[in-house]
Protein backbone atom coordinates (compact mmCIF):
# COMPACT_ATOMS: atom_id res chain seq x y z
CA UNK A 1 0.00 0.00 0.00
CA UNK A 2 1.18 3.45 -0.90
CA UNK A 3 1.85 5.65 2.40
CA UNK A 4 -0.06 9.21 2.44
CA UNK A 5 2.94 11.56 2.02
CA UNK A 6 3.04 13.47 5.07
CA UNK A 7 1.18 17.20 4.80
CA UNK A 8 4.03 19.83 4.72
CA UNK A 9 3.60 22.57 6.67
CA UNK A 10 3.27 26.58 6.09
CA UNK A 11 5.59 28.06 7.07
CA UNK A 12 4.89 31.34 9.04
CA UNK A 13 6.18 34.51 7.76
CA UNK A 14 8.43 36.14 10.28
CA UNK A 15 6.82 39.34 11.67
CA UNK A 16 8.84 42.30 11.16
CA UNK A 17 9.17 44.08 14.40
CA UNK A 18 8.90 48.26 14.46
CA UNK A 19 12.04 49.73 14.15
CA UNK A 20 12.44 52.59 16.50
CA UNK A 21 14.25 55.32 14.85
CA UNK A 22 17.05 56.47 17.45
CA UNK A 23 16.51 60.31 18.03
CA UNK A 24 19.47 62.51 18.88
CA UNK A 25 20.09 65.90 19.99
CA UNK A 26 22.14 68.11 22.63
CA UNK A 27 19.59 67.59 25.52
CA UNK A 28 19.43 63.56 25.25
CA UNK A 29 23.42 63.80 25.34
CA UNK A 30 23.85 66.01 28.68
CA UNK A 31 20.54 63.69 30.16
CA UNK A 32 22.87 60.64 29.48
CA UNK A 33 26.03 62.07 30.74
CA UNK A 34 24.71 63.47 33.74
CA UNK A 35 22.73 59.95 34.71
CA UNK A 36 26.82 58.12 33.59
CA UNK A 37 27.71 60.50 36.19
CA UNK A 38 25.20 59.36 38.80
CA UNK A 39 25.85 55.86 38.01
CA UNK A 40 29.62 56.35 38.87
CA UNK A 41 28.36 57.99 42.28
CA UNK A 42 25.89 55.44 43.26
CA UNK A 43 28.85 52.69 42.49
CA UNK A 44 30.94 54.50 44.46
CA UNK A 45 28.10 54.92 47.17
CA UNK A 46 27.80 51.57 47.54
CA UNK A 47 31.08 50.09 48.09
CA UNK A 48 31.22 52.78 50.78
CA UNK A 49 28.20 51.07 52.14
CA UNK A 50 29.75 47.69 51.89
CA UNK A 51 32.49 48.78 53.62
CA UNK A 52 30.84 51.26 56.60
CA UNK A 53 28.93 47.74 57.38
CA UNK A 54 32.07 45.38 57.78
CA UNK A 55 33.24 47.84 59.79
CA UNK A 56 30.00 48.59 61.84
CA UNK A 57 30.58 44.07 61.90
CA UNK A 58 34.50 44.14 63.22
CA UNK A 59 33.42 46.73 65.88
CA UNK A 60 30.30 45.13 67.15
CA UNK A 61 32.70 42.02 67.61
CA UNK A 62 35.00 44.19 69.91
CA UNK A 63 32.67 46.17 71.69
CA UNK A 64 31.15 42.56 72.50
CA UNK A 65 35.03 41.19 73.48
CA UNK A 66 36.12 44.43 75.29
CA UNK A 67 33.05 45.86 76.67
CA UNK A 68 34.94 49.20 76.92
CA UNK A 69 32.93 53.17 76.03
CA UNK A 70 35.79 53.09 73.71
CA UNK A 71 34.89 50.47 71.55
CA UNK A 72 31.15 50.99 72.23
CA UNK A 73 31.48 54.67 71.01
CA UNK A 74 33.46 53.02 67.94
CA UNK A 75 30.77 50.89 67.20
CA UNK A 76 28.37 53.93 66.94
CA UNK A 77 30.27 55.80 65.04
CA UNK A 78 30.67 52.72 62.57
CA UNK A 79 27.05 52.23 62.59
CA UNK A 80 26.50 56.21 61.87
CA UNK A 81 29.16 56.20 58.83
CA UNK A 82 27.35 53.07 57.71
CA UNK A 83 23.93 55.11 57.77
CA UNK A 84 25.06 57.91 56.29
CA UNK A 85 26.51 55.73 53.31
CA UNK A 86 23.09 53.97 52.99
CA UNK A 87 21.35 56.92 52.98
CA UNK A 88 23.81 58.34 50.17
CA UNK A 89 23.12 55.02 48.16
CA UNK A 90 18.99 56.33 48.52
CA UNK A 91 19.70 59.39 47.47
CA UNK A 92 21.86 58.47 44.52
CA UNK A 93 19.24 56.21 43.32
CA UNK A 94 16.79 58.25 43.85
CA UNK A 95 18.56 60.85 41.63
CA UNK A 96 19.21 58.37 38.95
CA UNK A 97 15.77 57.28 38.73
CA UNK A 98 15.07 61.50 38.07
CA UNK A 99 17.79 61.53 35.35
CA UNK A 100 16.16 58.24 33.65
CA UNK A 101 12.88 60.22 33.93
CA UNK A 102 14.57 63.22 32.35
CA UNK A 103 15.60 61.54 29.54
CA UNK A 104 12.68 59.21 28.92
CA UNK A 105 11.03 63.41 28.80
CA UNK A 106 13.73 64.21 26.57
CA UNK A 107 13.51 61.67 24.36
CA UNK A 108 9.91 62.24 23.86
CA UNK A 109 10.01 65.57 23.33
CA UNK A 110 12.51 64.99 20.94
CA UNK A 111 10.96 61.57 19.09
CA UNK A 112 7.89 63.82 19.12
CA UNK A 113 9.82 67.35 17.28
CA UNK A 114 11.47 64.99 14.92
CA UNK A 115 8.25 63.19 14.11
CA UNK A 116 6.29 66.73 13.29
CA UNK A 117 9.31 67.36 10.93
CA UNK A 118 8.80 63.99 9.47
CA UNK A 119 5.23 64.94 9.48
CA UNK A 120 6.18 68.06 8.18
CA UNK A 121 8.57 67.09 5.29
CA UNK A 122 5.85 64.23 4.34
CA UNK A 123 3.23 67.29 3.74
CA UNK A 124 5.67 69.02 2.06
CA UNK A 125 6.77 66.31 -0.01
CA UNK A 126 2.65 65.20 -0.71
CA UNK A 127 1.81 68.90 -1.33
CA UNK A 128 4.48 68.73 -3.93
CA UNK A 129 3.34 65.38 -5.67
CA UNK A 130 0.09 66.82 -5.75
CA UNK A 131 0.86 70.22 -7.24
CA UNK A 132 2.91 68.55 -9.62
CA UNK A 133 -0.10 65.73 -10.10
CA UNK A 134 -1.97 69.09 -10.63
CA UNK A 135 -0.02 70.44 -13.00
CA UNK A 136 0.71 67.40 -14.99
CA UNK A 137 -3.26 67.18 -15.52
CA UNK A 138 -3.78 70.53 -16.17
CA UNK A 139 -1.59 69.93 -18.82
CA UNK A 140 -2.71 66.76 -20.31
CA UNK A 141 -6.20 68.58 -19.97
CA UNK A 142 -4.92 71.89 -21.83
CA UNK A 143 -3.20 69.60 -24.19
CA UNK A 144 -7.02 67.98 -24.60
CA UNK A 145 -8.31 70.95 -25.12
CA UNK A 146 -6.13 71.97 -27.80
CA UNK A 147 -6.00 68.55 -29.68
CA UNK A 148 -10.32 69.06 -29.80
CA UNK A 149 -9.40 72.57 -31.26
CA UNK A 150 -6.86 71.72 -33.77
CA UNK A 151 -9.22 68.54 -34.83
CA UNK A 152 -12.08 71.12 -35.24
CA UNK A 153 -10.18 73.34 -37.37
CA UNK A 154 -8.63 70.55 -39.10
CA UNK A 155 -12.18 69.16 -40.21
CA UNK A 156 -13.59 73.20 -40.74
CA UNK A 157 -10.51 73.12 -43.11
CA UNK A 158 -11.11 69.90 -44.66
CA UNK A 159 -14.99 70.86 -44.85
CA UNK A 160 -13.32 74.44 -47.28
CA UNK A 161 -11.37 72.48 -49.00
CA UNK A 162 -14.03 69.70 -50.16
CA UNK A 163 -16.51 72.77 -50.52
CA UNK A 164 -13.96 74.76 -53.34
CA UNK A 165 -13.04 71.40 -54.59
CA UNK A 166 -16.59 71.14 -55.16
CA UNK A 167 -16.91 74.71 -56.91
CA UNK A 168 -14.11 74.11 -58.67
CA UNK A 169 -15.07 70.70 -60.21
CA UNK A 170 -18.79 72.56 -60.84
CA UNK A 171 -16.28 75.39 -62.66
CA UNK A 172 -14.61 72.38 -64.52
CA UNK A 173 -17.84 70.88 -65.84
CA UNK A 174 -19.49 74.20 -66.75
CA UNK A 175 -16.31 75.49 -68.54
CA UNK A 176 -16.16 71.64 -70.31
CA UNK A 177 -20.16 71.76 -70.98
CA UNK A 178 -19.29 75.49 -72.68
CA UNK A 179 -16.43 74.28 -74.22
CA UNK A 180 -18.54 71.36 -76.31
CA UNK A 181 -21.13 73.36 -76.95
CA UNK A 182 -18.45 75.69 -79.08
CA UNK A 183 -17.01 72.68 -80.22
CA UNK A 184 -20.46 71.55 -81.57
CA UNK A 185 -21.59 74.98 -83.33
CA UNK A 186 -18.43 75.69 -84.47
CA UNK A 187 -18.89 72.83 -87.43
CA UNK A 188 -22.46 74.57 -87.97
CA UNK A 189 -21.05 78.01 -88.40
CA UNK A 190 -17.94 76.54 -90.85
CA UNK A 191 -20.86 74.89 -92.80
CA UNK A 192 -22.68 78.24 -92.43
CA UNK A 193 -19.38 80.23 -93.57
CA UNK A 194 -18.75 77.87 -96.21
CA UNK A 195 -22.70 78.50 -97.68
CA UNK A 196 -22.04 82.16 -97.56
CA UNK A 197 -18.84 81.50 -99.46
CA UNK A 198 -20.50 79.49 -102.05
CA UNK A 199 -23.04 81.89 -102.60
CA UNK A 200 -20.91 84.97 -102.96
CA UNK A 201 -19.15 83.13 -105.92
CA UNK A 202 -22.33 82.13 -107.80
CA UNK A 203 -23.21 86.08 -107.64
CA UNK A 204 -19.81 87.15 -108.90
CA UNK A 205 -20.34 84.21 -111.76
CA UNK A 206 -23.96 85.85 -112.17
CA UNK A 207 -22.70 89.32 -112.65
CA UNK A 208 -19.82 88.30 -114.43
CA UNK A 209 -22.16 86.59 -117.18
CA UNK A 210 -24.67 88.99 -117.43
CA UNK A 211 -21.97 92.02 -117.28
CA UNK A 212 -20.56 89.73 -120.57
CA UNK A 213 -23.90 89.69 -121.92
CA UNK A 214 -24.29 93.56 -121.62
CA UNK A 215 -21.16 93.96 -123.83
CA UNK A 216 -22.02 91.65 -126.39
CA UNK A 217 -25.29 93.46 -127.00
CA UNK A 218 -25.75 96.22 -129.31
CA UNK A 219 -25.72 100.20 -128.31
CA UNK A 220 -29.51 100.98 -129.45
CA UNK A 221 -32.13 99.64 -127.59
CA UNK A 222 -36.00 99.64 -128.31
CA UNK A 223 -37.32 101.62 -125.57
CA UNK A 224 -40.10 99.58 -124.46
CA UNK A 225 -44.05 101.58 -124.73
CA UNK A 226 -44.98 99.50 -121.15
CA UNK A 227 -42.35 101.66 -118.97
CA UNK A 228 -44.38 104.99 -118.65
CA UNK A 229 -47.42 102.68 -116.91
CA UNK A 230 -44.78 101.52 -114.43
CA UNK A 231 -43.78 105.24 -114.13
CA UNK A 232 -47.68 105.82 -113.01
CA UNK A 233 -48.01 102.76 -110.73
CA UNK A 234 -45.18 104.51 -108.70
CA UNK A 235 -46.71 107.78 -108.26
CA UNK A 236 -50.03 106.25 -107.60
CA UNK A 237 -48.01 104.38 -104.79
CA UNK A 238 -46.41 107.37 -103.39
CA UNK A 239 -49.58 109.63 -103.61
CA UNK A 240 -50.70 110.78 -99.57
CA UNK A 241 -53.45 108.50 -98.52
CA UNK A 242 -56.55 110.72 -97.53
CA UNK A 243 -57.89 110.66 -94.52
CA UNK A 244 -60.79 109.14 -93.21
CA UNK A 245 -63.76 111.37 -91.68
Amino acid sequence: MATAKPKSRAKKKPVKKATVKVVRSPAITSAKSALSALEKTLSAAKRELAAARRKVLAASKAAAKARTPASRKATVASKNASKRASAKVVATNARIRAAKARIRVVTLAAQAQAKKAAEAKKAAADMDKAVKAFIAKYKAEVAKSDAKKAAKQAKKDAAKERLAAKRAAARERVAARKAAAKARKAPAKKKVAKKKVAKKKVVKKKTVRRAAAKKAAPKKVVARKKAPAKKKAVAKKKAPAKKKR
